[in-house]
């Protein structure tokens, strides 16, 4: 599959960019790509149309505008460009102000820690970020993350910030402010704060909508700080809006290079030229592997640690954005592409035995960084570097599986830096767009996940019932339980278990699971 002249003819380098692509080990056909070619002019003036303001997300009747993130100019109105750019001033100045110690937690303190409170976009991307490019010992600001509402998760953060509260600002990040996670995190932290005697409120920052709970919540209790965010950028794309800017910056990153990497590349994949633009080819490349429909699993696999938490995120872009039941004409097509990966070349001794040799139901996306590291580099072998052996396993890897017919891209970058992160999230954003396109589908909705917070709404106000019976009458089985208070006897056994083991009630056990009772504790 894999020759020198496929690999001249389908290798495409972008100098300006410095970020290269190579799709000769995808087997598609001579004819596939003119034979998509007006699949992929309809798919860039539908993201012309999308960049311009067109109502993208026709279920919300919502414009889709995080491009306009890193060039405010492309925005469709005078309002939302002034909204764009006085925001970035605004982060900078802030955290310039908490660097400097003007904005302070106390006399004789400066923030040191930064704690934030977000779940799915709005920590996915941050964590990304935060690992990708921190600089322990050296950034302005050690970050620590709240992502769930496991309270064992937050105990052990907390745990890491002890004695250093004093010292702690909290970003607490959700657009309807009304997201139970988050909400729970932003109680917990508050909790803690009390706890070690602080008033939590001349620590906390909000990243929200204008007029959502949480906007309401950090005026009344008069917080350090509120950013916005906005309901045309969706949380999957908003690592370059406040959510992801305001941490970056105040850890010291340089969240300006991660715009103007962003910026570039969106220049680059928004020409209507294929051969040209690297996030067209991907595009078509995800459609030759998985038929257009999602038949093979996406593999990524960065060779470098400082893109571990890639994969992560990508799997919340790519999944969500295409994980849909219902095309844009309504025909049920159960669309999308599963995404796992770790990093190479640690992968190379966990599940790549199966990649070369079992199921054939991926394609690979390797992604290579030319640069080892800041300094120098010694032989650990005569001749031969720590680097050097990466690279050597990128490339035998990569060689293993296509001897196995194991198809794979690989995207070459110059370095881990803020430029770069930048273009690869512009990558990708830009690539899910375009292939949404090619399959007819709403890249920018959920419903799937609304569904989920909808069902998990039920499981509390069931537990809240089972909770009220418990205080009535003699120890009941969970199927006793059920039918008095008119619950399912599946998620009543459950909600139950856990009551049991966090002391919400008594449990004797029976000669089964199901005969076990339950009282008050």
């Amino acid at each position: 599959m894999s020759s020198w002249s496929r690999f001249k003819a389908h290798y495409l380098t972008n100098t300006a960019l410095g970020v290269s692509l190579d799709i000769s080990r995808i087997p598609f056909p001579d004819g596939f790509l003119a034979k998509m070619e007006p699949a992929m002019q309809k798919a860039f003036a539908d993201m012309a149309a999308l960049e311009g303001g067109a109502i993208a997300n026709p279920d919300e009747q919502r414009m889709v505008g995080h491009y306009w993130l890193r060039n405010a100019a492309l925005a469709p109105s005078t309002e939302l460009r002034e909204a764009v750019s006085g925001t970035l001033a605004d982060i900078k100045a802030f955290s310039a102000k908490v660097h400097s110690g003007e904005v302070a937690p106390a006399a004789g303190k400066k923030f040191t820690h930064l704690l934030v409170v977000g779940i799915g976009g709005s920590a996915l991307g941050p964590q990304f970020v935060n690992h990708a490019l921190g600089q322990p010992g050296a950034d302005k600001m050690a970050v620590t993350f709240f992502d769930n509402t496991d309270p064992d998760g937050m105990d052990y953060v907390l745990a890491s910030l002890a004695g250093k509260l004093a010292e702690t600002l909290v970003v607490v990040i959700s657009k309807s402010g009304g997201t139970v996670e988050t909400r729970n995190g932003m109680l917990e932290a508050a909790a803690a704060f009390k706890a070690a005697g602080l008033d939590h409120a001349k620590h906390f920052v909000a990243v929200t909508g204008a007029g959502s709970k949480l906007d309401g919540v950090a005026k009344s209790e008069g917080w350090l700080a509120t950013f916005p965010m906005w309901d045309w950028v969706g949380g999957r794309t908003s690592e370059l809006c406040a959510v992801g800017l305001l941490p970056a910056a105040l850890q010291g990153l340089d969240i300006q290079a991660m715009l103007d990497g962003a910026a570039a590349m969106d220049a680059v994949t928004r020409v209507p030229s294929t051969k040209d633009n690297p996030a067209a080819l991907l595009a078509l490349m995800w459609h030759f592997a998985t038929d257009g429909k999602g038949a093979k699993d996406m593999v990524v696999l960065p060779y470098k640690d400082r893109l571990l938490l890639f994969s992560r995120y990508l799997q919340q872009l790519v999944m969500e954005s295409l994980g849909k039941e219902f095309d844009l004409q309504g025909n049920v097509v159960n669309q999308g592409i599963a995404v796992y990966g770790n990093k190479g070349s640690t992968d190379q001794h966990a599940y790549v035995q199966q990649l070369r040799e079992g199921v054939n139901n991926f394609f690979v996306t390797f992604i290579e960084v030319l640069k080892d590291r800041a300094g120098a580099s010694f032989d650990v072998e005569p001749g031969v570097t720590t680097g050097d052996y990466l690279q050597g396993f990128y490339l035998g890897t990569r060689d293993a599986l296509s001897e196995k017919d194991r198809w794979s891209v690989t995207i070459t970058v110059p370095d881990v830096s803020a430029r770069t992160l930048g273009m690869l999230i512009a990558l990708y954003e830009r690539v899910v767009g375009l292939y949404a396109s090619l399959v007819g589908i709403n890249a920018y909705h959920q419903p799937g996940v609304e569904a989920g917070k909808k069902a998990a709404t039920g499981v509390i106000a069931l537990k809240l019932k089972l909770s009220a019976a418990l205080k009535t009458g003699a120890a009941r089985t969970a199927e006793a339980l059920a039918a008095e208070v008119g619950g399912d006897p599946e998620l009543t056994f459950k909600i139950l278990e856990h009551l049991a083991a966090n002391g919400g009630a008594r449990k004797t056990a029976g000669a089964t699971p199901f005969e076990a009772t339950y009282a008050a504790a």
